[in-house]
């Protein structure tokens, strides 16, 4: 009928009638509430689809027949048998495909079978209105036809998991369809509130664009062929887990420019009346538990990605900060999502002070003392300003804890600070900070940016990784300049003071005389303690330099020589750099401009950690700090997750896992020996065992036959000649 419609017009006739009869006999049956016969469902079920494969090429004889079928599907929908339901729902998909029939005309429908209670039918009833919008949303987007299609979802309580999936996928991804998933968490039936809730504050599981690393071939040919087998293996592995770092760090920077992350809450139109409204909801809320959390989960989401002033939320966490509430960790990770730095200190001072109270203290369990000091470095990292020194210094006395989770979390606050804050930690623990004096901003406090970050990597973006170059440029120089050199840069000011006041030849007299008199008090000094090399090499740094200013046409050689010299010619040049990037820096950057930056800065972090594995030596950045701490605007952005906040928690077994762990641990085979094993083992042989049946080739049989030979004469002379002792009898 495909290839010939013409052909078959009577046959398709027929074919319709019986559908039909059929049809109207399953009324009738159903209209007397008499079961339905099942061959008769059987056959409905079978024509139906026969006519849905056949309909585009009769467009003109089979017009009303998808009318009927939504038509039975709407009216009888519920007491339809499951298979038959299904059939004719694959039948009308099958159409809207073809696009016989237009989405907008079926979409109610679709809406309305999700709710039979058939789990396939809710199934395939979902995934085609969500393909149908996308496959129609996927090469250009129709507003006129998407706005019907959104006011008849909007008015449909069962069409919010099919809003939260389009715009998750972002077929949907406008305010329109964010606010009106944000809107359902006010309706009146609490299963809509936890979908909504549910769809607000979840994440995508979209994958994030696959991470750039960028290394330089040497560090790859040095980790793959440089030393030892044992060597190079080492350096294979640190090389590996370099780049795993560096992809997960890439990944969590794209994730938090909100490429992977998902959520309607950042198109609200009205964050702070969203937040407010919500919330006095909460506290008259009578719901179960499960539910409130979910609200709280949204409204600290909220008030921390809008960074939003909501005073009474803080004093309402309070109450329920302790160490045997339900859920305490989604709780704690609530409260640390709703802090950020527009917060004023003192609300949010209540609580911090309740979590170090109810958790951190000598009687609290590790686990409750784990959480608490991770929650605490995780308010600090957002508002500094509430911890105090006194504060610090106990809390950093539990990193000499017995318990891997309480050491660690108290060495995690030690680390944070020494980037916020050193002048708060004994001097033991300050260690290296990158900036000894650095303090965390006041409230309010806002740094603008001057100009484009990162631009200064432009004026040196060229320089090696290691200072391999610079040293194989300068081993070429005589011994006698680099001497020079040295003893120009140990000079410092004093020299280009003289340089500038060469023209006045008493000044100069004044500074070979007194040069005369330190180096005859070298002289004396080395001649009395002759032994001591310390004070001998001191003499020799202090005494060169100032004798060889002893004669003026010296010092205007030495002049000439440290003015042709590489380091000199390397300032001028740096200069002139400094020069041509400040014109740069006061034009307008291109779009390459910022390509080469951002290689630039991937460049240095692959540096900093070859670095710090130790596959990268003599590098700048070796003291630079393995720690950064984020910005505001992140950390807002990114959602807290309460499993970071018991992380090295090792949890207790009950007493069924324990037992099916030692089960499992007997369920061993009975004992046998290797050759055992190996003689009864199945499948076929070896590879040893098949080279011995291997069928050798004629020369090969020879040269081994030959060989063979050779090796038995070799062993019949050792043989004869092998010393065999004395004779007793000679």
């Amino acid at each position: 009928m495909k290839c010939d419609p013409e052909g078959y017009e009577t046959e398709l006739k027929l074919l319709y009638r019986h559908f039909e009869s059929s049809l109207h006999l399953f009324r009738q049956q159903s209209a007397l509430s008499v079961s339905a016969d099942p061959v008769v469902s059987k056959d409905l079920g079978d024509m139906s689809m026969f006519l849905a494969h056949v309909t585009p090429f009769y467009p003109d004889r089979l017009a009303d027949f998808p009318g009927k079928l939504a038509d039975l599907l709407s009216e009888n929908g519920r007491s339809l048998i499951p298979s038959l339901r299904s059939h004719l729902t694959q039948a009308l998909i099958l159409l809207v495909n073809r696009q016989i029939v237009g989405v907008e005309e079926t979409l109610r429908l679709f809406m309305e079978l999700q709710t039979m209670g058939d789990r396939n039918l809710r199934k395939l009833a979902f995934s085609h209105v969500v393909q149908s919008i996308r496959r129609m949303n996927q090469k250009h987007k129709d507003e006129a036809k998407n706005r019907k299609l959104q006011s008849i979802l909007f008015t449909m309580l069962q069409a919010l998991v099919v809003l939260c999936d389009l715009h998750r996928r972002k077929v949907w991804f406008d305010d329109r369809t964010a606010n009106a998933i944000c809107t359902a968490c006010f309706h009146s039936s609490s299963n809509s509130r936890r979908d909504d809730s549910d769809g607000s504050s979840s994440e995508d599981d979209m994958p994030t664009p696959h991470p750039i690393v960028v290394l330089r071939r040497e560090d790859v040919y040095k980790a793959n062929q440089k030393g030892t087998s044992a060597s190079k293996k080492k350096k294979k592995a640190k090389l590996q887990r370099i780049v795993r770092s560096m992809k997960r760090q890439q990944r969590r920077a794209s994730g938090n420019c909100g490429l992977g992350s998902y959520t309607p809450l950042t198109h609200l139109k009205d964050a702070q009346g969203y937040a407010e409204k919500l919330f006095s909801r909460l506290q008259k809320c009578n719901e179960r538990f499960e539910i409130k959390m979910m609200m709280l989960k949204v409204i600290a989401r909220t008030v921390g990605l809008h960074r939003l002033i909501l005073l009474n939320f803080y004093p309402f966490l309070q109450r329920y900060v302790q160490p045997h509430q339900r859920d305490v960790t989604n709780l704690l990770a609530a409260g640390v999502q709703a802090c950020h730095d527009m917060v004023p200190p003192d609300a949010v001072e209540p609580l911090f002070k309740q979590v170090v109270n109810q958790f951190v203290h000598d009687r609290s369990r590790p686990e409750a003392i784990a959480v608490g000091l991770n929650v605490v470095r995780e308010i600090c990292m957002r508002m500094p300003l509430l911890m105090s020194e006194d504060l610090l210094q106990d809390l950093v006395l539990y990193k000499k804890s017995h318990e891997k989770a309480v050491s660690t979390a108290a060495r995690s606050l030690v680390t944070l600070f020494r980037e916020l804050c050193p002048s708060f930690l004994i001097k033991k623990d300050r260690g290296r900070p990158t900036d000894p004096k650095a303090k965390p901003k006041e409230f309010g406090e806002v740094t603008i940016a001057s100009n484009v970050p990162g631009a200064e990597l432009l004026e040196n973006g060229d320089e090696p990784l290691s200072g391999d170059e610079d040293e194989s440029n300068i081993s070429d120089i005589d011994e006698f300049d680099e001497e020079k050199i040295e003893e120009s840069d140990s000079e410092g000011d004093g020299e280009e003071m003289a340089s500038e006041e060469e023209d006045n030849g008493e000044e100069v007299e004044i500074a070979s005389d007194s040069g005369d008199d330190n180096d005859d008090d070298g002289k004396d000094e080395n001649s009395d303690d002759g032994d001591d090399d310390k004070d001998g090499d001191e003499e020799t740094k202090v005494g060169k330099p100032k004798g060889l200013k002893r004669k003026f046409s010296d010092y205007e050689a030495q002049l000439d020589v440290v003015d042709q010299s590489l380091r000199t010619l390397k300032r001028l040049a740096c200069s002139k750099m400094a020069r041509a990037s400040s014109d740069i820096n006061d034009g307008i950057l291109s779009n390459e401009d910022f390509h080469r930056i951002k290689e630039l800065k991937d460049k240095q972090q692959a540096r900093l950690a070859l670095t710090r594995q130790g596959l990268l030596k003599d590098s700048t950045d070796s003291n630079s700090s393995s720690f950064k701490i984020p910005s505001s605007e992140s950390l807002s952005t990114k959602r807290m997750d309460p499993a970071k906040l018991e992380i090295n928690i090792k949890r207790r077994m009950s007493k069924e896992e324990r037992l099916a762990l030692v089960k499992a641990g007997r369920d061993r085979g009975k004992y046998r020996a290797r050759t055992a094993v190996k003689q009864k083992k199945t499948g076929g042989l070896s590879n040893r065992q098949k080279e011995h049946k291997k069928a050798m080739p004629l020369a090969a049989k020879k040269a081994k036959a030959a060989r063979s030979r050779q090796e038995k004469k070799k062993l019949q002379r050792r043989s004869s000649k092998q010393f065999r002792g004395k004779k007793a009898w000679k």
